[in-house]
């Protein structure tokens, strides 16, 4: 790959993927995508994981398989440490690479606010790992329930509080409701629905999915409470000992569950002059996705906070949306040949959630118009399958759906846990 500029991309998520495949096959552009997993996963569904709905292959795919057939892309399995600028140089935990553009798509991790008891015991929701975490504790505290005598104690075990009320925190509230409805009672016989403790959804805001219309938050908030949730809004979550929940309101939760989905903030790395940081610890760039205080650094979606766009002061929302459509407008720019690079504009394709089986809300966009139940649902569903990555991916994803709907039931639900080795031999 002589005679080509070297692109190096951290991240493989929604923005380090798309720009991969804007710049495959390039004849101006060697590219080298780093990630800390061997693996792309689909991040709006592993709520679903996390609950043994769907199985962790079917939103995940290897990057080694995606790259096959783009020649001048490369993947590097490793974990960035540092940026050395000056030097054009990352240190990763594992090597060094050597750019003449480096990309920052490095995405968010979830943000406990400095609560180090919080960050201890919670079960937060970013990564696949986190779902099968979550998944393996809910079936573990299941199975120990059932061994109990003491009802408070059982009643302690299956309560469960999430923490966040935007898409995740009601997407994973409204199939927990579905779950003790229609499956606890076949696989647990030992247990009793008074031994089922609440599920709690828990907000600082005034409404339970802010960022969309009013309608939608409306209806979402009616058909959570008619599965059974209990809302608590305005309230923040203070504190977590491993055996209650602490709200701001005063009042206690007794609860091992704790699943964190509150908000989250941009990954940082050493080497970055502290004035390109912005809010949330997003790197601060101009409307090309340029670094401020550098010539040859872009950054794109949630670690990116793109200055100049009047529409959004404040940075663009922390979505799948931006972030494919800022890597669109990098790749095409960075073909360019005349230098007349395109201004980055975000364009809102609207909003959808869903709440559970057969109810979901969609926005279109401007919030002018407004779905809601079964066709929601069913957009829903079309738009993830077709946001998969490939298609076999679509095809399991799809088939899950269908013998949940049918059924109302799944079969995922395993504890599998890694067993740890000795490899320092290996």
């Amino acid at each position: 790959m002589k005679n080509r500029q070297r692109v190096i991309i951290v991240g493989g998520g929604f923005a380090g993927l798309e720009l991969v495949k804007g710049l495959a096959n390039s004849k101006k552009y060697e590219v080298i995508l780093v990630d800390v997993n061997n693996y792309n996963f689909f991040p709006p569904l592993i709520y679903q994981v996390s609950t043994g709905f769907m199985e962790p292959s079917a939103i995940s795919y290897p990057f080694r398989r995606i790259l096959r057939k783009k020649e001048n892309v490369r993947f590097r399995l490793g974990s960035l440490e540092r940026v050395v600028p000056e030097e054009n140089k990352i240190i990763l935990s594992n090597g060094e690479l050597i750019y003449d553009i480096l990309v920052m798509a490095t995405g968010a991790e979830s943000n406990f606010f400095g609560n180090k008891n919080i960050e201890r015991y919670s079960l937060p929701m970013k990564t696949i790992s986190d779902a099968l975490s979550l998944r393996n504790t809910i079936l573990a505290r299941l199975d120990r329930a059932t061994r109990l005598p003491n009802l408070e104690d059982r009643r302690r075990l299956l309560s469960f509080v999430i923490a966040g009320a935007g898409p995740t925190g009601v997407e994973l509230s409204g199939i927990m409701a579905e779950m003790s409805s229609f499956i606890l009672k076949k696989d647990y016989p030992e247990l009793s629905q008074d031994d089922i403790g609440g599920i709690y959804l828990i907000d600082g805001q005034d409404a339970v999915l802010t960022a969309m219309s009013t309608k939608s938050q409306e209806y979402t908030y009616k058909k959570l409470k008619k599965y059974g949730v209990e809302i608590k809004l305005n309230t923040f979550v203070k504190d977590f000992d491993n055996e209650k929940v602490m709200l701001s309101d005063g009042t206690e939760i007794r609860t091992k569950n704790l699943i964190w989905a509150a908000g989250v903030s941009a990954k940082t790395f050493e080497g970055f002059q502290v004035e390109s940081f912005g809010k949330g610890k997003r790197l601060k760039t101009n409307t090309h996705n340029l670094v401020v205080g550098y010539d040859n650094i872009y950054a794109l979606g949630d670690c990116a906070l793109v200055l100049g766009d009047k529409t959004y002061p404040n940075g663009h929302p922390q979505l799948a949306q931006p972030a494919l459509q800022q890597a669109k407008n990098l790749s095409e720019n960075l073909k360019r040949t005349n230098g007349k690079w395109k201004a980055f504009r975000y364009i809102d394709k609207g909003s959808l959630a869903i709440i559970g089986r057969n109810k979901a809300v969609l926005d279109l966009p401007g919030q002018n118009y407004f779905v809601k139940g079964f066709l929601a649902w069913l957009i829903w569903i079309f738009v993830h399958i077709m946001s998969l990555v490939n298609f076999k991916n679509r095809v399991r994803a799809f088939f899950d759906w269908i013998v949940y709907y049918i059924y109302k039931d799944q079969y995922f639900r395993m504890i599998i846990k890694p067993k740890e080795r000795d490899s320092t031999n290996r």
